[in-house]
């Protein structure tokens, strides 16, 4: 029985393949913050001096603001910026099919190429 030894890839091919993963990574996660569909915040409401109170914070949630070396004027801005949870259903249904696409993408490229190695390895079956 022969020892299965891989196809090899020349060093150019390499090169491709990784300056193609480093766009598509770069591309990933560079494209949906350009989009805008992340990293949105919103201002609930606009509070010229602001206090604990006004803030709605508890005397707990202001000692711990003040360890941190925040004032009302300062925690202001982190305390009022709240990110945006509404889901957009329509990019929910894209990101599905693009994954579940990628997946039976992958698996059949995965089942032809398994099935590749064990026919060179041991034969058609037939």
């Amino acid at each position: 029985m022969a020892k299965y030894t891989p196809p090899e890839q020349s060093k150019a091919m390499q090169f491709v393949d990784i300056a193609f993963l480093l766009i598509a990574i770069f591309a990933a996660l560079w494209l949906p913050l350009k989009a805008g569909y992340v990293g949105v915040s919103k201002v609930e409401e606009k509070i010229d001096n602001p206090t604990w109170e006004s803030l709605k914070q508890t005397p707990g949630q202001v000692a711990q603001w003040e360890k941190l070396g925040y004032d009302p004027a300062k925690a202001y801005g982190e305390i009022q910026n709240r990110y945006d949870y509404t889901i957009s259903w329509g990019n929910l249904g894209l990101m599905i099919v693009v994954i579940g696409g990628y997946f039976v993408f992958l698996f059949r490229a995965s089942d032809k190429e398994y099935r590749e190695v064990i026919a060179e390895k041991f034969g058609d079956g037939k």
